[in-house]
C-alpha cells in the first residue's frame, strides 16, 4: 500500500534516482490558511547535506504546489506537491544490479515483484520522507495550540539521562546530532564521526513530547491512538522499535506503582500511560520513543550473494547515513502531526450536540 490515513489519506510516489518525489493530501478541511515557508523549513531540517555528520547528497528538496491551496488557503480539494530530484549518481549503484546487499530490501523486492530499481534503492530510499514531512507539517498547522518536539535520546549506547522536563528543547538546532543536551550532544557527534571514518554505522533513538493533547483523539480497539502512532513510525525506514510512556520498563513495575492516580482537575500526577488511556488521549502530554537500527550500508567489504546464487563481496558507494536519527526528528514529527491530524477530524463526528 501507498497510503497511510484513515479519513486524512496520504497518498506518495516517488524513487530515489527517478525524476521526483510527490503525493498527494486528500480530504484535508477547506479554508485553512496555510504558511507555506514552514513547509519548506521543515523540509529543510530533513535534506540532506545539512552538516558533516549526514549524507552529502546535495538536494535541495523545495516543494511545489501543485493543487488544493488558492490564495494561502486549503479549498478542500486533494494537495497535490512534488519535489524533485536534482543530485542522483546512478553510477554509485551499477555494481548492485545483480547483487543483494545484506539487511536492505533487495532481496525481499526481487522476491516480490522480480524487477526492482536497485539505484539507491528506488522506492525503499529514505528519501521518500520528504513526502511525509510536507504532509506534515501541513497537518500540524490545523492544530497550531499543538506542540510536538522530537529530539535524539540515544545514538549507540550514549543516551540522555534527564527527563524530558529536564530538557531546554530551544538547543537542540544548536549542533548538528539535534540533542538537547549539548555534553551529550558532543559524545554522540564524536561516535558519529569515529564510526565513519570506520566505514562503519551507528544507532539511535529519537523521542518525542506532544503537549497541549486535545482529549478524545483515538478509537477503542483497532484504531487505536497509540497503534496508529506506532503504525507510521514503524512505517519509517530503518525503525526497529516504537514504544510509548513507560513502555517496556512497565513489564518490570507493580500496578500499585504504574497506575496514574487521578489529580481533582483529572490531569494525572504520573504519566506511565503517556498521555494514551484505552487507545484515546486523556489530555496529559503524549510521550513516546522511535528506535533506529545501524544503517545497513557499510563503506567497507561486506560478504554476499548475486540474485543468481553466485557468492559476492559488497562495499558501499555513493553518499550515505552513518547515522539517520539526525534526520528523523522531523519526520517524526511530521508523522506524529499526521497522525493526530487524521484522529482529530474523524473525532468532530463522534459526539454530536443537539
Amino acid at each position: 500500500m501507498q497510503t497511510l490515513g484513515n479519513y486524512l489519506k496520504l497518498t506518495t510516489f516517488g524513487e530515489s534516482h527517478g525524476k521526483a518525489y510527490g503525493g498527494i493530501l486528500s480530504n484535508f478541511p477547506a479554508g485553512i490558511t496555510l504558511d507555506l515557508e514552514k513547509v519548506q523549513q521543515a523540509l529543510n531540517r530533513r535534506r540532506p547535506g545539512q552538516s558533516p555528520i549526514v549524507t552529502q547528497r546535495n538536494e535541495s528538496d523545495t516543494v511545489e504546489l501543485l493543487s488544493g491551496i488558492f490564495e494561502g488557503k486549503t479549498t478542500g480539494m486533494p494537495i497535490g506537491f512534488i519535489i524533485r530530484n536534482e543530485n542522483q549518481r546512478s553510477k554509485d549503484y551499477t555494481h548492485l544490479e545483480n547483487a543483494l546487499r545484506p539487511s536492505h530490501s533487495d532481496y525481499t523486492l526481487e522476491e516480490k515483484f522480480g524487477h526492482r530499481d536497485y539505484r539507491g534503492g528506488g522506492r525503499s530510499s529514505a528519501r521518500e520522507t520528504s513526502n511525509w514531512v510536507v504532509a506534515g507539517e501541513i497537518c500540524r498547522q490545523l492544530l497550531p495550540s499543538v506542540s510536538i518536539t522530537a529530539y535524539v535520546s540515544g545514538v549507540g549506547t550514549i543516551t540522555l539521562d534527564k527527563e524530558w522536563q529536564q530538557l531546554d528543547f530551544s538547543l537542540r538546532e544548536e549542533n548538528p546530532v539535534r540533542c538537547p543536551d549539548p555534553e551529550k550532544a558532543q559524545e554522540m557527534e564524536e561516535l558519529i564521526r569515529k564510526v565513519r571514518k570506520e566505514g562503519d554505522t551507528v544507532g539511535g533513538v529519537v523521542s518525542c513530547v506532544v503537549e497541549n493533547v486535545p482529549k478524545s483523539l483515538g478509537e477503542p480497539v483497532f484504531q487505536k491512538l497509540h497503534a496508529q502512532l506506532g503504525h507510521a513510525m514503524l512505517s519509517i525506514n530503518a525503525v526497529k522499535g516504537f514504544s510509548y510512556g513507560s513502555g517496556f520498563l512497565s513489564a518490570q513495575m507493580r500496578g500499585s506503582e504504574h497506575n496514574d492516580i487521578f489529580n481533582e482537575d483529572f490531569t494525572t500526577r504520573t504519566n506511565h500511560s503517556g498521555g494514551i488511556q484505552g487507545g484515546i488521549s486523556n489530555g496529559m502530554p503524549i510521550t513516546f520513543q522511535v528506535a533506529f537500527k545501524p544503517v545497513a550500508t557499510l563503506l567497507r567489504p561486506q560478504q554476499s550473494y548475486t540474485i543468481s546464487g553466485t557468492p559476492t563481496t559488497l562495499e558501499g558507494k555513493g553518499r550515505h547515513d552513518p547515522c539517520v536519527v539526525p534526520r528523523a526528528v522531523p519526520v517524526v514529527e511530521a508523522l506524529a502531526a499526521f497522525v493526530l491530524a487524521d484522529m482529530y477530524l474523524i473525532n468532530q463526528g463522534r459526539k454530536i450536540e443537539l
